[in-house]
C-alpha cells in the first residue's frame, strides 16, 4: 500500500497530483497530517503543498475538463466527505490519462459519484439561501447563524453580496467556527473565540448584543407565524418536505 499525506487542502491534493506523476508513485490512500496511520503501508510520502505545482496542474485540468467539470470537483471537495480526496484523485487522474477525458463517460462509477456528491452540495447551498435568516445587531450588522450539511458558504457568498450590497453582515457556520464578513466592500473569512461558540450555536445572542428593531420584529413575526396557522391543516410530513428539518434550527418561528 502507498500512503500519501499532505496539509487536506485543495492546493495540496493537485501538489499530491503533481508529486504522483512526478515520481510515478501511485497512492492507495491519501490522508492528512492529522490522521491516523495504518498499521500496514508499503510506503508513504509525505507532499508539501506547493502553489506553482498545483497551479501547474490545474491548468492541465483546465484544458481536459469543461467549467462545469471543474466546478463539480471544488463541490466535491467542499463536501468533506471521507472519500473525497482519492476519489478526485482518481477522477482527476483519468482525465489526465485518457486522450478524450472521462468527464462525461457515466458508466465509470467514480463520475457518477463525482455527479452526485456535486449535486448534494449544490442542494445544501440553495436550501440555505433560502432560509438564511438574519438578525440585526446593535451596531447594525445583520448576523446569520446557519448549519449547512456541507462547507458551503463560499458558493452562497456572491448571492449574499449582490443581495445585501450595502449592508453589513456576517454569514456564520456554527458547526465549522468558520464564518464570512461583508463590510460593503469586500468578504473575508472569520472565526470566533471559543468562550462565544455556546451562545453563537444557540442561535441567540444576548438581547444586549440585538437592536432594539430586531427584537421588535422577532416578536411581531412570531405573533404574526401563530395567527396564521390553522391548527386543523397542520401537516408536518408536507412541512418537512418542503422546510426540510435540517434548516430549521436558526428559524426565529420556530424557536
Amino acid at each position: 500500500m502507498i500512503i500519501f499525506t499532505g496539509d487536506n487542502s485543495f492546493d495540496g491534493l493537485l501538489s499530491c497530483l503533481y508529486f504522483a506523476y512526478e515520481q510515478k508513485k501511485f497512492p492507495d490512500l491519501i490522508l492528512s497530517e492529522s490522521d491516523p496511520m495504518p498499521l500496514f503501508a508499503d510506503e508513504c510520502y509525505h507532499v508539501i503543498t506547493e502553489k506553482e505545482k498545483s497551479a501547474r496542474v490545474w491548468k492541465a485540468l483546465e484544458k481536459k475538463l469543461s467549467k462545469f467539470a471543474r466546478n463539480m470537483m471544488l463541490s466535491v471537495w467542499l463536501s468533506e466527505l471521507p472519500e473525497t480526496a482519492m476519489l478526485l484523485f482518481r477522477y482527476i487522474r483519468k482525465n489526465l490519462d485518457h486522450p478524450q477525458g472521462v468527464e462525461l463517460n457515466f458508466g465509470d462509477s467514480d463520475v457518477l459519484r463525482i455527479r452526485d456528491i456535486a449535486q448534494k452540495v449544490a442542494t445544501d447551498a440553495r436550501k440555505l439561501v433560502q432560509f438564511v435568516r438574519f438578525q440585526e445587531l446593535a451596531d447594525g450588522t445583520r448576523f446569520a447563524p446557519v448549519s449547512p450539511r456541507y462547507n458551503v458558504l463560499s458558493l452562497i457568498a456572491q448571492h449574499f453580496r449582490t443581495r445585501y450590497a450595502g449592508q453589513p453582515w456576517i454569514i456564520f457556520d456554527t458547526g465549522r467556527n468558520t464564518g464570512l464578513y461583508y463590510d460593503t466592500r469586500t468578504v473575508q473569512e472569520i472565526s470566533f473565540a471559543q468562550k462565544d461558540l455556546a451562545e453563537l450555536k444557540s442561535g441567540m445572542p444576548g438581547k444586549e448584543k440585538l437592536s432594539d428593531r430586531e427584537l421588535y420584529f422577532q416578536q411581531m413575526w412570531k405573533e404574526y407565524f401563530r395567527h396564521i396557522t390553522i391548527e386543523e391543516r397542520i401537516n408536518l410530513k408536507q412541512q418537512s418536505r418542503s422546510m426540510p428539518k435540517h434548516y430549521w434550527k436558526y428559524l426565529p418561528e420556530i424557536r
